[in-house]
């Protein structure tokens, strides 16, 4: 999967738009979440790969790197 600069600003602010955690800002999901849904497959299209995005940060401690880039 390829990524791009300007993803890590989406990973920062786009919220998640159904579900248990709905509103909630995708890099804030929990890694059980984003690992369930690597499991069971990720949705098509920007908001799958923002949250694989989101996983891999986590899973290499990363997520921090994207706090300078939240906004309210």
């Amino acid at each position: 999967m390829h990524f791009e600069p300007k993803d890590l600003d989406l990973v920062a602010n786009l919220k998640m738009p159904f579900g248990k955690y709905r509103g909630r800002k995708i890099i804030r999901l929990p890694e059980a979440y984003l690992l369930w849904f690597s499991d069971r497959g990720f949705p098509t299209g920007e908001l799958g790969r923002i949250m694989m995005l989101a996983l891999t940060l986590k899973e290499t401690g990363l997520e921090d790197l994207v706090k300078p880039l939240e906004r309210s």
